[in-house]
């Protein structure tokens, strides 16, 4: 694979504060390719640096040929494309990264650096642009991280043919990329000879997402693809289990050091195969039993098929990566600290901090009359939830421990059965428990949501962020999926 030659004239730092962006004209500043920037994204809780390491011209371009700026602002971080003769704003994208995640553990608090590989894409330039990333800082400003400039006629652009021994299946066409919302499920962990598996599970997830609103109302936006890459091995990664899989995208749980947390490092190997459609949204769909998965906001999303929540997985970690939603639970073990530092009020569209109740930014869908912040019945609430993730943890623990000493196939069996009865079981509860508050159905602003126990609030009392289950998205979560449905399909 050849090496892509540092080709800048200068380095450009813009600064975050700009002029009001005239509207900008795809077929001045673009042509209908895809241009891939891969980098490198490094550091600790204290210090970060980016670095470029690839630059390739690939298909055409999948995303909206109208709306090239990113007013939505969410993301810990965003990518800005200035046209270099003039400096005017081109492109713009934010987004969530691992190592953005990777910051906030307690391993990068410590000062132990990390390298992740990220890519950017964007429409292929005419001519000359600057590559900018900027960085929230703990206001939730953004604030420049690296700047460069990169020639599209450069000889060390490389434009050679995608990665050979992929597969496609066209499982939605709905029309011209540009107008539609792209979405690719990559299929992990199927070996070669479980394709008819992998076609069983692509039409059974592709059925879920168009039964579930806002996607089902807005079916007609999206084009779905199925990619697939055989693996020499089925399934995935389970470090804590002593299981290890040599598998196309080398996913992994223990990610980040969380036991459920299911991602992959593999940047590149991922890119690689996706690049064989166009793609606004990225699915991996992991073939794997048990329970995990992970979303991060236009990076990519991971869930296992063949779990009992595999249709909750599914949606909830979709809702993350596309929509950039927040997780509204508060109870669970995560590997973050001080993942929403307090007294900022958070960028995702369904979390807040209630800085200013008078001004809470989901206010024209509060209902009408309601106490914010809202009085809810948490306390009980919180007794028994925290009451099931300690027994979870001690049965996770316990599985992983006799999967790693090699105990009989029938014993662990019967311990992951009782994880599992356990499992739907609380589930139940909860959503008893929810159903019979006098705040069922009611927009306010309930204590309880990103990790965190007090001063973070979320919209409703129950939602696909929040609990496990087949339930719906809250009205807030919604608003915010169909605003970025329309973003891609203009």
């Amino acid at each position: 694979m050849k090496r892509i030659i540092v080709f800048l004239s200068s380095i450009l730092i813009f600064s975050n504060v700009l002029p009001a962006q005239e509207s900008v004209r795809f077929d001045d500043y673009f042509i209908n390719k895809t241009m891939r920037i891969d980098y490198f994204h490094l550091g600790d809780a204290q210090q970060e640096w980016v670095t470029v390491d690839q630059v390739y011209q690939q298909g055409i371009w999948a995303g909206s040929r109208r709306n090239l700026i990113d007013n939505f602002n969410n993301g810990r971080y965003a990518i800005k494309i200035y046209d270099s003769s003039s400096e005017k704003l081109i492109f713009s994208k934010g987004f969530d990264s691992y190592f953005g995640e990777y910051k906030t553990t307690t391993q990068a608090l410590e000062g132990k650096k990390r390298t992740y590989h990220e890519s950017a894409l964007i429409p292929f330039p005419k001519q000359k642009i600057t590559f900018t990333v900027e960085s929230r800082n703990r206001e939730n400003k953004l604030k420049p991280l690296f700047s460069q400039v990169i020639d599209p006629s450069s000889v060390s652009i490389i434009k050679e043919n995608l990665k050979s021994g992929v597969q496609v299946f066209e499982l939605v066409k709905n029309g011209n990329p540009h107008l539609k919302v792209d979405v690719a499920l990559v299929a992990e962990g199927y070996t070669a000879g479980e394709m008819e598996k992998l076609k069983l599970d692509l039409k059974r997830f592709t059925t879920v997402f168009f039964d579930f609103e806002p996607y089902k109302t807005y079916k007609d936006r999206f084009n779905i693809y199925g990619v697939f890459q055989a693996s020499p091995d089925s399934g995935c990664d389970e470090p804590r289990r002593g299981i290890f899989k040599n598998t196309a995208l080398n996913s992994t749980f223990n990610s980040l050091g969380s036991e459920r947390y299911l991602l992959t490092e593999d940047n590149k190997s991922l890119r690689d195969i996706a690049a064989h459609v166009p793609y606004d949204a990225l699915f991996i769909m992991v073939n794997q039993k048990r329970y995990g998965g992970g979303g991060i906001y236009n990076l990519y999303c991971t869930f296992t098929v063949d779990n009992q929540w595999w249709e909750y997985l599914f949606l909830h970690e979709f809702g993350h990566h596309f929509a950039g939603l927040a997780d509204e639970y508060y109870t669970s073990s995560v590997a973050y600290n001080e993942f929403y530092p307090r007294g900022v009020e958070p960028v995702e569209a369904n979390i807040t901090a209630l800085l200013d109740p008078s001004r809470i930014k989901w206010k024209n869908l509060l209902t009408p009359g309601i106490e914010v912040p809202t009085p809810w019945e948490k306390e009980e609430f919180d007794r028994m939830d925290e009451a099931y993730q300690k027994i979870r943890g001690e049965i996770n623990d316990r599985i992983a421990k006799m999967k790693r000493e090699g105990a009989p196939a029938a014993e662990v069996q019967k311990v992951e059965d009782e994880s599992e009865r356990l499992s739907r079981e609380h589930a139940e509860k909860v959503d008893d428990y929810l159903a019979k508050s006098r705040f069922t159905g009611q927009v306010g602003a309930f204590e309880g949501a990103g990790y965190s126990a007090q001063g973070l609030y979320r919209p409703m009392l129950d939602c696909l962020m929040f609990t496990k289950g087949k339930k719906p998205f809250c009205k807030v979560c919604e608003r915010a999926v169909i605003q970025v449905i329309k973003y891609y399909s203009e």
